[in-house]
């Protein structure tokens, strides 16, 4: 495992990265509505990154190993759909629940985040599961601080997730990032506290917790990107890029819109 310190410059450089992703969110939020397609959420992000920002919407064309490159500049899990939502001539309906996940690209630097959208009258259900994977979220960013271990994040998501009745996805996790979109550490949110490796000022990486209604297990849809619930159960996924501090964590990707953490959590 290479886990890069980053540099006094690299880290305002991803300041800036992570400010545009979450400037991105509060721009779109006021379109998704009942109505919309995730087609045209994706075109508005898209014009909104390039024409605005000036920056590169990192998963356009991005193609990892063994996938056929992502044809879309954002991805939208509706409902069941875990992760890697492809955007297309879908409609949003009322009640439906969607994360939006923006990676941006300014100066060789990436910004991460995405949050999670309730589409016109959520239900009960359905608000509870999007405010339980949100505090999930924050409490693996609660622990993060020189010497905790990476254990501490997973299990502190996975005791909150299953004490309230869900479960916790395990074939995806958080990540390092930089001047690459994926580096080490994995950032898995299950797990046991005082395991894995020791966090140092300068490591960046992100948390973002897929939390599911009913069972954990998943399947991958024939797009070859889009990841659903095997049991059709809702999905939620909230993320933050952030940064190891000589004194605990600072968070790359606030901006005016972004949702602030629970007064419960320390």
């Amino acid at each position: 495992m290479s886990i890069t310190i980053k540099t006094p410059e690299e880290i305002e450089k991803m300041r800036v990265a992570g400010r545009l992703a979450a400037e991105v969110l509060d721009y779109i939020e006021p379109f998704v509505k009942p109505g919309v397609t995730t087609e045209e959420l994706d075109k508005l992000c898209h014009d909104y990154m390039v024409d605005v920002q000036n920056c590169i919407p990192a998963p356009l064309n991005y193609a990892p190993s063994g996938y056929d490159p992502y044809p879309k500049s954002i991805c939208t899990s509706i409902n069941q759909q875990v992760c890697h939502g492809v955007p297309s001539d879908r409609v949003l309906k009322n009640g439906d629940i969607v994360n939006l996940d923006i990676t941006t690209i300014k100066d060789g630097y990436h910004g991460d985040t995405s949050r999670m959208f309730i589409v016109g009258e959520g239900s009960i259900q359905a608000k509870r599961l999007c405010q339980i994977t949100f505090e999930c979220m924050w409490l693996g960013i609660s622990v993060v601080k020189p010497g905790a271990h990476l254990g501490d994040i997973g299990a502190i998501i996975q005791k909150h997730a299953e004490n309230n009745g869900y479960s916790v996805v395990r074939e995806f996790c958080g990540h390092g990032i930089g001047a690459k979109f994926h580096e080490d550490p994995q950032v898995v949110h299950y797990g046991k506290a005082g395991t894995g490796i020791k966090l140092e000022a300068g490591m960046m990486f992100t948390i973002e917790p897929m939390i599911n209604a009913g069972k954990a297990a998943i399947r991958e849809m024939s797009d070859g990107w889009t990841i659903v619930t095997k049991d059709r159960s809702l999905s939620a996924q909230w993320e933050h890029t952030l940064l190891v501090t000589e004194t605990g964590y600072e968070i790359m990707t606030l901006s005016a819109g972004s949702r602030p953490k629970p007064d419960w959590i320390a």
